[in-house]
């Protein structure tokens, strides 16, 4: 029996990156073997265990041969007579497909290491157009590395295009799509995730309505890039570099969407995009099963973005409707994240990255003061049921109006 630390943990200790997971692969070993030394067996696809004492996972040393569509469609073996570069063939890309030993000799067949000088994200074999997932999974390393110059190979990238034109990415699951998806988009560099999609002629499938904002102009006047799905891009790389969260992150790739439904004989303008791109935005909410705290922020983010922008010039009637809508008297989290979503979009512009948004703390100030009216007088005076819903109402207008006309001084 042999154990080699493989994959991830590899890489990232050759880049100089910190090592989180440890994946490790048992070579010559039975089942049975790991069950009498205590390990404990998770999964039922193939041999895996966790470690009696670290809860690391162990891998028997298998090989795959495609038996049916999408992700899970395949059938593995795993026998002792496997070897390490058998079970290393079947990986992704060279850079995830090196072993180290306990005294720590790299075992590298198929030049990972040579890749990783030379920042490129190859596929190990052939068999990579075998699973849809690969093309999600590279498009995500190429969001990670980045940074440190990596790209996708010709050769991958063309192996890409045909996964995506098999029409293999139609068999990936709601579920295994989003938790790709999800982990590129809290990349460092989230809009290559999406750029290397398009390049793979992937977007088009996976994500039709971001892909029909590219080549869509916008007024130069507010959008010095002009096209909208490169203002897409460039507001997804804002809340990258700004640390938002995953909410604010979905709401920025999708708050846009309606551009994509303007008809050519009304470019650049796109009257009423907000409204027009809700079913979109609910499309694509749907078609991935995001989590529900995603789903909402994207709808109201799309909904109500212009009016973030136009914050200073909001009626305190418009205003008030404004903040019932996010409920921000118990869910203002909420709030400031469409406040986060809405400054991203104003510094994804060409040009316009370090421009100030003073709209981000007028809303919060218009928040707070909507919230300091107190419901106990209120209730002293009779107030009950409907008739002091609506007296509510009327005192948070006040103080709108009030906040209003103190900011204008």
């Amino acid at each position: 029996m042999q154990i080699y630390k493989v994959g991830g943990a590899v890489r990232d200790r050759l880049l100089g990156k910190p090592v989180t997971d440890i994946d490790w692969v048992v070579v010559g070993a039975t089942a049975e073997e790991m069950l009498a030394k205590g390990f404990r067996p998770v999964g039922s696809d193939f041999p895996v265990f966790l470690h009696p004492k670290s809860g690391e996972e162990y891998a028997l040393a298998r090989t795959e041969r495609k038996s049916g569509r999408g992700y899970g469609g395949f059938t593995f073996h795993a026998s002792p007579e496997v070897t390490l570069e058998e079970d290393l063939i079947r990986r992704d890309l060279t850079i995830n497909a090196m072993a180290e030993d306990d005294q720590g000799v790299l075992t590298d067949p198929y030049h990972g290491q040579q890749d990783l000088e030379n920042r490129l994200l190859r596929h190990v074999s052939p068999a990579f157009a075998e699973d849809p997932l690969r093309v999600l999974r590279v498009a995500r390393f190429a969001a990670r590395y980045a940074g440190l110059g990596f790209r996708v190979a010709p050769d991958t990238l063309e192996l890409m295009r045909q996964l995506s034109e098999s029409g293999e990415l139609e068999a990936l699951t709601p579920e295994r799509s989003w938790k790709e998806i999800s982990r590129a988009l809290m990349e460092d560099h989230p809009q290559v995730f999406i750029q290397v999609l398009r390049d793979c002629d992937a977007l088009k499938v996976l994500l039709p309505e971001v892909e029909a904002l590219f080549g869509v102009p916008q007024p130069a006047v507010h959008h010095p890039e002009i096209d909208s799905g490169v203002h897409t891009l460039s507001v997804l790389e804002q809340a990258a570099l700004h640390k938002q969260p995953l909410s604010v992150r979905w709401a920025c790739l999708l708050h846009d969407l309606g551009k994509g439904l303007t008809p050519q004989s009304e470019w650049p303008q796109h009257i009423a995009h907000e409204h027009k791109g809700l079913k979109l935005i609910k499309q694509v909410n749907e078609r991935f099963k995001a989590p529900r705290d995603c789903q909402e922020l994207a709808l109201l983010v799309g909904q109500y973005h212009t009016h973030g922008h136009r914050a200073l010039e909001l009626k305190p009637s418009t205003l008030a409707e404004l903040l019932q809508s996010f409920d921000v008297y118990r869910r203002p989290q909420r709030f400031e994240e469409f406040i986060a979503a809405c400054e991203m979009d104003a510094r994804g512009r060409l040009g316009l990255e370090e421009r100030a948004y003073p709209q981000a703390d007028y809303l919060r100030g218009a928040a707070t003061a909507a919230r300091t009216v107190a419901v106990q007088p209120l209730l002293e005076q009779g107030f009950k049921g409907p008739e002091l819903g609506e007296a509510l109402k009327r005192e948070r207008l006040k103080a709108l109006k009030a906040y209003k006309e103190q900011y204008s001084q």
